[in-house]
């Protein structure tokens, strides 16, 4: 796929009748050369509102993990922004760093896929943005609950903390899903993965004590045969991994996800990371056209 200049956008996705509006970040193709813009204390590899390069462009959701931020997956978005792709990455209401309300609840399960379908709704009669998205071609990455969240789209049942079915719907959108360090607990009740259809892309750590790579593997076993399902564990990778690395500044003990096992690169490890993303996606989804 051919190579662009990366544009950023903020965003804020409109209420709907029963969700409150949220922030998002939109990474996109432009015509302009790729500059650098400061969102708080990050730097993306994107120019601030550059022009949107012109047709219609397949388009990608990266869903946070729980009690995360919607500007933690910086490598991966302006990545798949310069290989052609919309890229929207939309903070969970709730269940973010600034509202931890919801963190690890079945109200912050129901509604993650919700946040992600209604942001696809918005996206697609947007004024700007609806013009320039293939609504045949989407996919999502979604990094723990966010992976949960991707699951849960793709046809993926989810049962609740008191076992029972979460009310959650697939997205018939989404095309293929790569989940990361994916929380997939809520998905271990008999046939609750039986709906699943899609591609995946499954990463998981090494030494990833929160979503251990048994747990992901035991899980996913129950996938429908027919589902194409591609699972590598990242040698000495623990669970904040695939988190662009974080500033100089807040790497530090207390501070978890900034945080590696011993001997593990994370700059290195994403010097290589959005563009096995890129190549599977491009693979399950551009192949649609």
């Amino acid at each position: 796929m051919s190579t662009s200049g990366a544009g950023l956008a903020l965003w804020q996705v409109p209420a709907s009748d029963t969700l409150p509006s949220f922030p998002a970040v939109v990474f996109y193709p432009s015509p302009v050369a790729t500059g650098t813009t400061t969102v708080g204390p990050y730097t993306f590899a994107a120019t601030r509102d550059a022009a949107v390069a012109p047709g219609r462009h397949p388009s990608c959701l990266i869903s946070h993990g729980g009690g995360g931020s919607h500007l933690l997956y910086r490598s991966i978005a302006s990545h798949l922004a310069e290989r052609g792709w919309i890229v929207v990455c939309p903070e969970h209401p709730y269940d973010n760093r600034n509202d931890r309300s919801r963190v690890n609840t079945d109200e912050a399960a129901r509604d993650r896929p919700r946040h992600l379908t209604h942001t696809i709704d918005a996206l697609l009669a947007h004024e700007t943005w609806g013009a320039h998205i293939d609504a045949g071609r989407i996919g999502v990455v979604g990094h723990s609950m966010g992976g949960f969240a991707a699951l849960a789209m793709g046809g993926g049942q989810p049962w609740s903390i008191t076992r029972v079915p979460l009310d959650t719907r697939a997205d018939d959108h989404i095309s293929a899903a790569v989940l990361l360090a994916p929380a997939v607990g809520w998905f271990g009740a008999p046939g609750a993965l039986d709906g699943v259809r899609i591609p995946l892309l499954v990463m998981v750590g090494e030494h990833d004590p929160v979503t251990p790579a048994g747990q992901v593997r035991e899980v996913l076993a129950a996938l429908p045969p027919a589902v194409p399902l591609t699972l590598d564990v990242v040698p000495g990778a623990g669970h904040f991994a695939f988190i662009t690395p974080f500033p100089a500044g807040m790497r530090r003990p207390d501070f978890p996800p900034s945080v590696d096992p011993p001997g593990f690169d994370r700059e290195a490890f994403h010097a290589t990371l959005p563009s096995r993303i890129a190549r599977f996606l491009e693979d399950h989804v551009l192949s649609l056209r």
